[in-house]
Parts: structure tokens; sequence; C-alpha cells
């Protein structure tokens, strides 16, 4: 553990560089018989006093650090660190001060592991090296999660990489044989003031990063890789949230790039580039009949490339209380996307309890603009709206998609709303 002064140390410390320094000063009046040089040595003393100052302040405010390796972590990847990051995290939550949780350059063998709060003060887990899932994927399966950060206000984790191995969970779902539920690399639970700065996930079992009922979050420059057929390997899956921002990112997985989970409110994302994967998704909703709704959403300056979809909204074909609304998609790229707009509220899959049913989700004020590109399928815009909630103020403005160099079609179905400018394929709206 590094120590720095306290607050009361620098002022001590200031202080006597403040006596000395006037104790030289009136040495420099007495003897200086040259006023002018005088008086520049006083300016110089005086800047060095104040820099002085400045940099005790300095230390007096900075974190503490916990380093790992001093808990006995051992970056092998066959010594199992998982004890090490925990004691580490127990030191930095109970500390007055704000601390940094540093893993070094190396490959550590961490197990399915719980980072509980409340804690004292901000924490930093600031990762220069890999967290590695053990080879077993039993070991995290059993658990639903492998990282866990639940009720912690004001935690940054900034860099590293997770590999979680989940390639042998996805054949053992593959062969329907008996596997373990599944684990989330990394999760954070009802916590507040959260930054993802810079990190590498791939492999996860499951989805790679999950924010559940958090306020204030920042996601930026992630990184997040699975195979296109790797199964329920979400990239971001945000629900129940407030405040979150997604930015700056590369998403190449095999299930949703970024899904929408009901209770979501006030999501911006920006820059992202998806694909291969199943495109930026709200919802399933509706899967509840008591279920809230997603509204005030932005995907902007974003890049699909080879994705299954591009912009979905979906909600099961049977009543639910649940909504969509306040939508905007704008400045969207297309690079052979199998469906690049669509709605679809007969979403029913497997066929299980909603046959002969419609939605009640309720899908309104959604905006597509500036998007182009091209479709891999002909229908290049689909709206399968619900016959009992007609989908309402869906506006359109500037849509250039093409299906292969060819003209595509758009498909409507209760939907009501507007159109602007140039639209290709032509507007059923």
């Amino acid at each position: 553990m590094i120590s720095y002064p306290s607050f009361s140390a620098s002022k001590y410390i200031s202080s006597f560089i403040y006596l000395y320094f006037q104790k030289k000063i009136r040495e420099i009046n007495y003897f200086s018989q040259h006023i002018h040089m005088a008086k520049l040595i006083i300016s110089c003393i005086i800047v060095l006093f104040f820099s002085v100052l400045f940099l005790f302040v300095e230390l007096s405010n900075a974190a503490t650090t916990y380093n790992v390796l001093s808990f006995g972590a051992v970056p092998n990847e066959q010594t199992d660190a998982t004890q090490s990051f925990l004691n580490a995290w127990r030191a930095a939550c109970s500390s007055v001060e704000a601390t940094t949780i540093y893993v070094p350059k190396g490959r550590y063998l961490v197990g399915a592991a719980t980072f509980r709060g409340p804690c004292k003060n901000r924490i930093t887990v600031r990762i220069d090296g890999t967290l590695v899932a053990p080879s077993d994927y039993w070991v995290i399966g059993n658990s639903g999660y492998w990282l866990l950060f639940i009720q912690v206000n004001g935690i940054s984790v900034i860099g590293g990489n997770l590999d979680a191995k989940g390639a042998a969970f996805w054949a053992c779902r593959n062969s329907n044989n008996n596997c373990p539920v599944g684990a989330r690399s990394i999760t954070f639970n009802w916590a507040n003031d959260v930054v993802v700065s810079g990190l590498l996930s791939i492999n996860s079992q499951l989805t790679h990063l999950v924010i559940n009922s958090c306020n204030n979050v920042m996601v930026r420059n992630v990184r997040i890789i699975a195979p296109d057929q790797s199964p329920n390997t979400d990239g971001i899956h945000v629900q129940s949230s407030t405040g979150v921002t997604i930015t700056g990112s590369r998403i190449k997985t095999g299930d949703d790039c970024i899904s929408i989970g009901p209770g979501t409110r006030n999501l911006w994302m920006e820059k992202i580039l998806c694909g291969p994967g199943h495109g930026v998704s709200i919802g399933s909703l509706g899967r509840n009949y008591e279920e809230d709704g997603v509204q005030n959403v932005t995907l902007t300056y974003s890049i699909f490339t080879g994705s299954d979809n591009g912009l979905r909204i979906k909600s099961w074909a049977r009543p639910s209380t649940s909504f969509v609304k306040n939508i905007y998609y704008r400045n969207i790229v297309m690079k052979y996307v199998d469906n690049p707009i669509i709605i679809d509220q007969n979403y029913c899959p497997n066929g299980q309890d909603c046959p002969g049913q419609t939605s009640g989700v309720k899908i309104s004020q959604v905006t597509y603009k500036n998007i182009e590109g091209t479709s891999t399928t002909e229908v290049a815009m689909k709206f399968d709206c619900s016959p009992s909630n007609p989908c309402e103020g869906i506006q359109i403005q500037d849509i250039k998609l093409t299906h292969m160099n060819k003209k595509a079609k758009s498909f409507c179905k209760n939907v009501q709303g507007i159109k602007k400018g140039v639209i290709l394929p032509d507007s059923c709206i």
C-alpha cells in the first residue's frame, strides 16, 4: 500500500517553508544593493513557494493504491487469484480516502467474484493485465455472474482484458447437455456514478457487460468480441437504468450488440461499430404483463456491418403495460445488414405463450433520420406493429437504403407517421 502525507502534514510543511522563505526575503532586502535584482529574486521565491504548496496539496488528495500483487495475486494464469482480488477490494472499500486497486500486467486466474458496497469513498480499478476465467465453465457458470459489482457508488474500471473462455460453455448449450445457467462477464447492479473505459471483453459465456438498476453510467472505448454464432453473447445490456452513455465502442458478437431492456431511460449511444451481431435492439419487451417501458433513447453516428439487424424494436405478441417512446436514430450507416430498420411486435420465439394474441406494448414517437447503406434482404424497412396498439408518431427522414445495388422495398402494418426528404425505398407510411 502506498500512502501519501495527510493534508495536516502538508499544512505543517507548507508553514515551515513559508517562514523559511520569509526569513530569506528579509535577508535579501537587507543586503541587496540592487533593488531590481532583489525584486526578481523575491518574485522567483514566491513562485517557488506556491509551487511547493500546490504539490503538497495534490499529494494530500492523492488516492491510496492497493496492488493485487501485495495481496498474493500471481500473474501466471495458474494460481487462483480470486481471494487476492477480494481482499484488495475489502481494503479499498473500507478506506475513507479515494483509492485505486491496481492490476499489473500478466494473466490472473479469477473465479466468480462479488465486489460489494456500499464503500466509504470512490474506487478506481485500473487494469493493465488480463483476468482469465477457469477452464472449467461450471466454476463461474453456476453463479450467473463472473465479476459482479453491487451497490457501489463512484466506481471506475479502467483498461484491462477479460477472457471468459466461453467456447466450452457454448458447446454444452448447443449439444443440449446438462449445462449451468451461464455467467455474464461483468455486471453492475444498483450502482451509481460508474465509469467503464478501455475494457476488452472476449468470449463471455453470456452477456459481456450488464448495467442493471444503475444511474449515471459512462461506457467508453470498450471492445467486445465473440464469434457470430456464439449464443446469447450480447455485447452490452442496459435495463432499469437512467442516464447511461455508451460511446466509441466496437462490438462483434453472436447476439445483440446492445440490448435495451425494460426501465431504461435517457440512454445515449454514439460512435458504435456493430457487427457481426443482432444489431441494437430495444426489447424484447412485453414478456410480462406488468412491465416498465423504454424512453428517451438516442443512437447516432454509428455503423453496422454484416449484422442480422440494424435498428430493431421488438415486443412479445401478448398483453403488456410496457411502452417505447421518444426514440431517435440518426446519422447511421448500414453495410450489408439483413434488416436495417425493423419494428417487430409479433415476436414469439418457439411459439410459446403468445399464438393468437397481440402485443400490448405501445410504440410512439420514433424518429429515423439520415440513414443510408445496403440491405441484404429486399425489405429494408419493416414496420410490423400491433393491431391492438398501432405504432404512432413514426417519422422517417432522408433514408437511402438499397438492396444489393437494387431498389429495396418497405413493409408497413398498423403504423401511423410522417415522412420528410428523400425516402428510399419508397415509403409505405
